[in-house]
């Protein structure tokens, strides 16, 4: 693979299954003539061939209406915010649904398809455009007051959250060139998730933030008016009239429907919510305080009355995904996250505490389930392998007969995918750390690039991974690993890290290293003398931590949006305020005694520090300090700066940039890592 084919990438998104028996979902892509992300609807017919839904090419989204008849999907024009549209599912034109100046996403239908909740972004008077009078660097100054007030991707928060909204659907005898009646329904600071509909339709059930500077959410019952009193009407009239209806529209005048009764709210982290009979399940997380970190997620159960939640699944060995829970029968489809995959599993209503070994595998490892849709005794999925980035398929619901239907990933198997071989490290300690070797097809021995991931609390695993691809591509063996700290492997290895950042997670990294150069499997493959350390994130962290203190491993090495120095990632990183002090410690000694920053004068090797200017999540302000110590004194770095890009610039960042990018590490590592 090479760092052009990351046009190949294509991501199906979760599955729409229609009366039929085809399944909808959009298509996205990375374009690099248009340097954007694209993405479209698209239906896999029966017989597996693939044919276009929609003509846009910024479609998402699709859910099908009750009675099976349309889809509302969201489309983006080229300069305008995204919108709801539906469409007849035996196709015709797209008739427009919204027109939020913010933007319209996440509809849900409800029960008997006549209501369509949504969210909105509704941004304040005189931001993002709302006056074309006031451009950006115009706007009036912000005032915080908050120690939550932006996030990485999204930017400033108070000034543009996320509401709910309903409208009514349009009957078949409506008039094509007409706007539907909407009403807001919520004023909450910070947005509120998601919403599930009630069985009855008359309730919404969503997740919202404790308070402002919680790290805690809950979730809300919310009356839906019963009577269409309150729903503005909404009309495409000339300009003018259109800026009152939209303000209208985004409710700056409304009354808003008061929540009901508050579900869950001492859990710790609720969200995800679906709703059968009367009670509501959910995703959550138990803690307490900004202690969050590092926590497997679980399924619970809640009565949409009130009451308090249960556990349904074991907090030591099973940690959910983040995808929806989807109802099957009388049982709960769940991914689950185990040993670098993402698994189906189902679980029963009634569960109570259990454990990993005993939830039903629906659609097993080695993969990634990103998508899953229940139609009668079959679940459709979207899935990524160690041969394709996504791809659908169609099993029963006990997990047999699993098919895949379609072929997205052709072109990039085309390229010449390199397969993973699984091994297991062992550190000094004996504590088995989980990784895979991707090794170039020439006969070695080849030099080394050990790749840490991010988080810490995420995990590698053995499925299509352009960073792996492209870097053994070119000729050099990739370790990849889950040290502690790592998600996927149970309570206990994922909390292993707090307050012991450096610690055994460099005795797993190192092991996993030692291990594989010796392993008796890769055959000398792997060249001992010439090793690289390389990571994003945590991962960037760990590879400035590893130079400066085990720098005699490494010939050279590329920290990526690292956090090089706790104590001001306190104050300029969005999660800084609460994410130093639960992995680190709350007192600036420690702090820094933990920064790699406070360790830049040991670094010896070569470092390249990679970073965007817009990156939130580490600030560039923890690459340029480093930058500064290092060249301050002499020694060898250079600083690699993506303009107009955040923290995910490695993995949905502008397609140009993502090429730059690998184009940049290959030629740093074949400066001081030359292949041959």
């Amino acid at each position: 693979m090479k760092p052009t084919d990351i046009v190949h990438l294509k991501n199906p998104g979760r599955p729409v299954p229609l009366p039929d028996g085809r399944v909808l979902l959009s298509l996205s892509r990375p374009d690099l003539d248009e340097n954007r992300n694209v993405s479209s609807l698209v239906i896999v017919e029966n017989d597996g061939t693939v044919r276009p839904f929609t003509t846009g090419t910024r479609d998402s989204g699709p859910v099908l209406s009750p009675d099976g008849g349309s889809v509302v999907f969201v489309r983006a024009g080229e300069k305008s915010a995204a919108q709801l549209f539906s469409i007849p599912v035996d196709g015709g034109e797209a008739r427009q649904l919204t027109d939020h100046q913010g933007g319209a996403g996440s509809p849900v239908f409800s029960p008997d398809g006549s209501l369509l909740a949504y969210r909105v972004r509704v941004v304040e008077p005189g931001r993002y455009g709302s006056d074309d009078k006031i451009g950006a660097d115009a706007e009036a100054p912000r005032r915080i007051s908050t120690l939550t007030y932006r996030r990485d991707g999204a930017g400033f928060l108070l000034d543009q959250a996320e509401q709910l909204f309903a409208l009514r659907v349009p009957g078949p005898g409506a008039p094509a060139d007409a706007l539907p009646q909407v009403r807001r329904l919520t004023d909450e600071a910070l947005g509120a998730g998601v919403p599930a509909f009630t069985p009855d339709g008359t309730q919404l059930v969503y997740e919202r933030q404790t308070a402002i500077d919680a790290l805690s959410s809950e979730l809300v019952v919310l009356p839906i008016p019963e009577t269409p009193t309150g729903f503005l009407a909404a009309k495409k009239t000339d300009d003018a009239a259109k800026k009152d209806r939209a303000k209208a529209a985004d409710g700056a005048d409304d009354d808003f429907p008061a929540p009901d009764r508050v579900l869950a709210p001492e859990l710790g982290g609720a969200f995800e919510p679906l709703v059968v009979g009367d009670t509501v399940y959910f995703l959550g997380v138990q803690f307490t305080g900004v202690d969050g970190v590092g926590r497997t997620g679980g399924v619970f159960a809640v009565p949409l009355a009130g009451g308090d939640p249960v556990r349904l699944t074991d907090v030591s060995t099973v940690g959910v995904g983040g995808l929806p829970l989807v109802l099957a029968g009388d049982r709960l489809l769940v991914v689950v996250e185990n040993r670098g995959s993402d698994e189906l599993r189902s679980v029963s209503m009634d569960a109570r505490d259990v454990p990993l070994d005993e939830l039903p595998v629906v659609v097993p490892s080695p993969g990634s389930v990103t998508g899953v849709q229940v139609q009668g005794e079959q679940v459709h999925v979207t899935r990524r392998g160690t041969d394709t980035h996504g791809e659908l398929f169609r099993a029963q619901l006990d997990g047999s007969d699993l098919v895949c239907r379609t072929q997205f990933g052709a072109d990039l198997q085309g390229s010449g995918l390199i397969q993973p071989v699984e091994f297991t490290g062992n550190p000094s300690g004996g504590y088995p750390v989980h990784g895979w070797a991707f090794l170039p097809a020439a006969e070695g021995p080849h030099p080394v690039v050990l790749v840490v991931h991010g988080g810490p609390y995420s995990a590698y695993g053995p499925a299509v991974f352009d960073e792996a691809q492209v870097y053994a591509a070119a000729g050099y063996a990739v370790l990849l690993g889950n040290p502690r700290g790592s998600a996927s492997y149970g309570l206990d290895h994922g909390r292993a890290v707090v307050k012991a950042m450096g610690t055994v997670d460099v005795d797993d990294v190192i092991g996993l290293l030692d291990t594989a150069l010796a392993h008796p499997e890769f055959g000398g493959a792997l060249d001992p003398a010439r090793v690289g350390v390389m990571g994003g994130s945590y991962g960037g962290f760990m590879t400035s931590w590893l130079a400066s203190h085990h720098g005699d491993r490494f010939v050279a090495g590329i920290s990526e949006r690292a956090v090089n120095a706790w104590d001001s990632f306190v104050g300029s990183s969005d999660i800084g305020y609460f994410f130093s002090e639960s992995y680190v410690a709350a007192d600036r000694e420690t702090q820094w005694a933990t920064s790699p920053l406070a360790h830049a004068d040991d670094i010896s090797i070569p470092l390249l520090i990679i970073h965007s200017e817009q990156d939130w999540r580490c600030p560039i302000e923890q690459g340029q300090r480093l930058y500064a110590a290092l060249k301050l004194r002499g020694a060898e770095a250079e600083m690699l700066i993506f303009p107009g890009e955040g923290h995910e610039l490695s993995r949905s960042g502008r397609p140009q940039h993502r090429v730059q990018r690998f184009e940049a590490i290959l030629q740093w590592w074949q400066q001081y890592l030359p292949i041959g």
